[in-house]
């Protein structure tokens, strides 16, 4: 397995995605979306996995201005304004691979091992 992590160091379900996998002996790359957002290829691929870029937005995101404006974009703009906003972006998002989720999902991620 070959996990990566993306979330911030105060989400509470990033923390439990990492103890989660912390318990299970599963070694795992963090990254702070604080400090390296996900990259145009990452956050392509895990949009294709889990139902297209607007289940990625988290519509409790303290920017309400932000999710409002990714709402009403057209589509073919909702790519470079994700990556231009990604603290609007549900955390955690685990990929393994071509595989990944959106929040804290244990049940799919013990299908994984």
């Amino acid at each position: 397995m070959n996990i990566q992590i993306f979330g911030t160091k105060k989400c509470n379900d990033t923390k439990k995605a990492q103890r989660f996998f912390k318990e299970r002996g599963i070694k795992f790359q963090f990254v702070d979306m604080n400090e390296k957002g996900m990259s145009k290829g990452e956050l392509s691929s895990v949009a294709a996995v889990n139902g297209g870029l607007s289940e990625m937005v988290n519509p409790n995101a303290k920017d309400q201005d932000a999710v409002n404006l990714f709402k009403y974009i057209a589509d073919e703009d909702k790519l470079e304004k994700l990556l231009e906003n990604q603290h609007i972006i549900k955390t955690p998002i685990v990929r393994n691979g071509k595989l990944s989720t959106i929040g804290y999902q244990p049940d799919v991620w013990k299908k994984w091992e």
